[in-house]
């Protein structure tokens, strides 16, 4: 860490200058030109975004979560194939330029409602940072100022998490009261909604944390965080800028969100704009359709039986939905399924021409292959081509973020339940159970997902939350926030198969998409468009085949059920990297690792 810190100082010491703030020394006129001015604040609180996490993070942010079914298994779930010497994040130059700047931003010139503006954009960046290292590392050290080569606290131990997370909120707290900004039709700018959407996650993140973790020292602290979390939302909610997109109607209203060039910025808060004449774009294509390019991500069928029927009811209360085909499950479902993964008449342009697109063995697992950030033309299937921009927060996780609040604090009522998943299944073509709360378990929610949770309203929420969300980057920190790691080491699965060498007709086009067999065949090209998938227990020369069925002859679709992954309290924070533990020992390592 020391050196790191010492590096970072050398190169930010000239950090405070021309259109970029790396090109002139902090000594020079350039620091009197940035801070004496309105103009110069603005440019100089340009560099902060650089906090946000950028499209490909959010499109790459749910690879390693308990509904992933990917290629390989994570190094971090694989016992002894991560620790210390694998982890990182433990990065504190974006940092640093927040503190320079909110350590010169005094200037008499500017008035003060315009510094306490720019200082409130410092602040929100600042706690955003510092979140996103408390949920990966836990205890981390406290600063508030660049520092100078010679700096004791440049040595210094970390902080206790519980302070920390007390700094973000009087910095989110500071940024609410002073940021300016109250409407932004791009979609790109942090405004006060900004602010308290965030605070919204913030706080029911670290509310959660705190009471379903057994730690003593959080004993108690929750209730003011899920507080918080219930009054940020509120705000949001009552400001009446946003609501939930439902042009499109009920078949096209979700998907909108995730593959529209310009956000739709009556429901998305903020988001990565892409601009295909500027060339700013991302790779959602690529990595969600290449063989080769991505992780190969897929639902598994765990996770898909969570969506409900559309009338309200459990798919899982179907009798036999264990053994009911792909074409048999996917129908008369939240219609967010069909905007979510390949199914039905689902259709991609090819050369100018719409051509039916059924789950592609080369990519998908499972049979459940995503679409959600996936535009529907294959021009845009080989590297960085994709204009749609990326959504960071939208409303609906505001919502759901206020009903899981006032669930966790025992306030929930039949109309918060409306307005929050209610709204949300409605727009999804749902037709009952949307006005009340639940007053019933769902036995597979509580059997396969949330065995410890008693009341029927949180598996609820906690299911909307993850189907409303999903392949948005939330999931991997949910299970932690909730204490619910052995999630991860659920099956592999995918769609049931009932017998070998019968080709099935995925999308019910009339033409055959996919056979599975032990036994390939030479002329396997000879059905054209049809793909053979081998699922024998063994791969010609003895080993183990990673892709089988879960009966040998028939059933679930099985993969790599002989990869271990394993789950251990550790893994709710990440270790500290070995090579910054190395230069300050007195970090400490967390717990286990």
């Amino acid at each position: 860490m020391r050196s790191d810190k010492l590096i970072l100082i050398l190169l930010l010491l000239v950090f405070a200058g021309c259109k970029k703030l790396d090109q002139m020394p902090e000594d020079t006129a350039t620091r009197d030109v940035l801070f004496d001015r309105t103009q110069g604040l603005e440019l100089y609180s340009n560099s902060f975004y650089d906090v946000l996490p950028t499209a490909g993070d959010i499109i790459r942010g749910d690879a390693m979560a308990d509904y992933s079914v990917r290629s390989q298994v994570p190094d971090f779930l694989v016992p002894g194939a991560f620790g210390p010497r694998q982890s990182d994040g433990w990065d504190w130059a974006k940092l640093r330029n927040i503190n320079y700047f909110l350590e010169n931003n005094k200037s008499s010139m500017v008035s003060e409602s315009d510094r306490n503006h720019y200082n409130g954009l410092a602040r929100f960046f600042r706690a955003w940072f510092y979140f996103d290292k408390v949920k990966r590392f836990g205890d981390v050290p406290w600063i508030n100022k660049p520092f100078k080569v010679d700096d004791p606290a440049l040595y210094s131990k970390r902080d206790a998490r519980m302070l920390i997370m007390d700094s973000v909120r009087a910095d989110l707290q500071f940024a609410a009261n002073n940021i300016k900004t109250t409407l932004d039709k791009t979609g790109s700018l942090i405004t006060k909604n900004t602010v308290w959407a965030f605070w919204s996650r913030v706080a029911l993140f670290e509310g959660t944390f705190r009471k379903y973790h057994p730690a003593d020292r959080y004993k108690g602290t929750e209730t003011k965080w899920l507080e918080d979390a219930a009054i940020a939302a509120q705000k949001v909610m009552a400001s009446g800028t946003f609501s939930l997109n439902m042009s499109g109607g009920t078949d096209m209203a979700y998907r909108q969100l995730f593959i529209s060039e310009t956000p739709v910025t009556t429901e998305v808060i903020l988001s990565n704009v892409m601009n295909a004449s500027l060339n700013v774009l991302n790779d959602a294509n690529w990595w969600w359709t290449s063989a080769t390019y991505g992780s190969r991500v897929s639902f598994s069928r765990n996770f898909v039986n969570t969506y409900l029927n559309i009338d309200g009811t459990p798919f899982t209360s179907h009798p036999g939905y264990q053994t009911m085909t792909f074409m048999e499950e996917v129908k008369g479902r939240d219609k967010r399924l069909q905007q979510t993964i390949r199914m039905g008449n689902y259709k991609r342009l090819n050369g100018g021409k719409q051509e039916a697109a059924p789950p592609v063995f080369s990519y998908t697992y499972t049979g459940y292959q995503p679409i959600k950030w996936a535009l529907d033309d294959v021009y845009y299937d080989g590297g960085t081509r994709n204009t749609n921009s990326v959504c960071i927060i939208r409303y609906a996780e505001v919502l759901l973020n206020y009903a899981e609040a006032r669930a966790e604090l025992g306030l929930i009522t039949d109309a918060d339940w409306a307005m929050t998943v209610g709204a949300l299944r409605r727009r999804a073509g749902i037709t009952g159970n949307t006005d009340f709360l639940p007053t019933v378990v769902d036995p597979y929610l509580k059997s396969k997902y949330f065995p410890d949770i008693m009341s029927p309203v949180l598996p609820e929420i906690r299911r909307e939350r993850g189907i409303e969300l999903a392949f948005e980057g939330f999931r991997f920190y949910d299970i932690v926030r909730w204490h619910a790691g052995e999630l991860m080491e659920m099956e592999w699965n995918g769609f049931y198969v009932p017998e070998l060498d019968k080709a099935m007709d995925l999308n019910e086009d009339g033409v055959a998409d996919v056979i599975f067999t032990q036994h390939v065949p030479a002329d396997k090209d000879k059905i054209a468009g049809v793909t053979y998938v081998n699922v024998a227990p063994a791969l010609a020369g003895g080993s183990v085949n990673p892709q089988q069925l879960s009966n040998g002859t028939y059933g679930e679709l099985t993969w790599l059920k002989t990869a271990q992954r394993k789950w251990e309290e550790k893994h709710y924070l990440y270790p500290i990297p070995e090579k910054d533990l190395s230069k300050n020992n007195d970090l400490g390592q967390n717990p286990e690792w």
